[in-house]
C-alpha cells in the first residue's frame, strides 16, 4: 500500500517553474533516496511536500495515505503524519527549546486524538531521545537552534523526529555538515525510526548516509524531473560517475 502518491505536481515559486510533471510513489515500509545536482529541485521537492508558502502548485496532487493533502496546511500535514528534517534549521531566538517541544508534543497527540500525557512524562521520553542522540549538555534553557552548531542543529531536527512519531519522515540532506562521530549517531537516530510501518524519503548528495537508510530504491532529478530511478547500485554509480549523463 502506498503512503504517499505524488502525481504529475508542477510547482512554480513565483512565475519560475521549479518542479515539472514530477511522479512518484513510496509504499509504507519504504525507503526512498532522491539524488541529483544541485539546483535540480530535490530540496524544493522536500520544502512542498510539507506545505512551503513560497511555492504555488499549479497542477498534479500530493496523496498522504489516500488524502489528498496538496491545499492541506503545514500542521494538518504534520499531524498526519508527515515530517520533514531541514537542510537548515532556522534559528529563533527568545524560543526556549524544552516548552516548544513539549507544545509540539502536546500539539499533534491532540490532533490525532492521543492522551497528551503530563510534562513529567513527557520529560522522561524526551531524556531518553536526549540519551540516545548523546547529548549531555542540558538543552533545557536553550533556544531553538540559537548558536547551535551544525551537529547540534541536526540533532535537535532528529529529537524532533523522535518524539513527532510520523508515519514518514522526510530528510533533506541530513548529513550535510556533520562529522564521521555525529553521522554515526543520526545514522541510529534514522535506523531507530525506521520499520516496516514507517517510511522515509531522504534528499542527499552522498552514498555515506546509505548504510544507515538502506533505501529501495534510488530516484534521480534534474531541472525539476525525475530522470530515472533504480535500485541502491544507482547511487553507488552516481558517486563514480557523477551527473555527467544529465548533460
Amino acid at each position: 500500500m502506498n503512503i504517499l502518491e505524488v502525481k504529475n505536481l508542477q510547482v512554480f515559486a513565483g512565475d519560475k517553474l521549479i518542479l515539472d510533471d514530477v511522479s512518484f510513489n513510496i509504499a509504507e515500509g519504504e525507503s526512498v533516496v532522491i539524488m541529483g545536482p544541485n539546483g535540480s529541485g530535490k530540496s524544493t521537492l522536500a520544502l512542498v511536500l510539507m506545505g512551503h508558502p513560497d511555492y504555488q502548485i499549479k497542477s498534479g496532487q500530493i496523496i498522504f495515505k489516500g488524502q489528498d493533502i496538496s491545499d492541506a496546511k503545514p500542521e494538518e500535514r504534520a499531524a498526519a503524519g508527515l515530517f520533514l528534517a531541514f537542510q537548515e534549521p532556522r534559528e529563533i531566538a527568545g524560543l526556549e527549546l524544552f516548552p516548544f517541544l513539549f507544545d509540539a508534543y502536546k500539539s499533534l497527540r491532540t490532533a490525532r486524538q492521543q492522551e497528551a500525557g503530563s510534562v513529567f512524562a513527557f520529560k522522561k521520553e524526551l531524556d531518553q531521545e536526549l540519551e540516545s542522540l548523546q547529548i549531555h549538555t542540558d538543552w533545557s534553557s536553550r533556544q531553538l537552534n540559537q548558536d547551535f552548531s551544525g551537529g547540534e542543529k541536526k540533532k535537535s531536527e532528529l529529537l524532533q523526529l523522535a518524539l513527532a512519531s510520523p508515519s514518514l519522515a522526510v530528510f533533506d540532506e541530513i548529513d550535510s555538515g556533520l562529522d564521521v562521530d555525529a553521522l554515526e549517531v543520526a545514522g541510529q537516530a534514522i535506523k531507530r525510526f525506521k520499520n516496516d510501518k514507517t517510511s522515509l524519503l531522504a534528499v542527499t548528495h552522498y552514498q555515506r548516509v546509505l548504510k544507515y537508510i538502506k533505501p529501495d530504491r534510488v530516484l534521480v532529478m534534474a531541472k525539476g524531473k525525475i530522470v530515472k530511478s533504480g535500485g541502491p547500485e544507482l547511487a553507488a554509480q552516481l558517486e563514480q560517475e557523477g551527473f555527467s549523463f544529465l548533460q
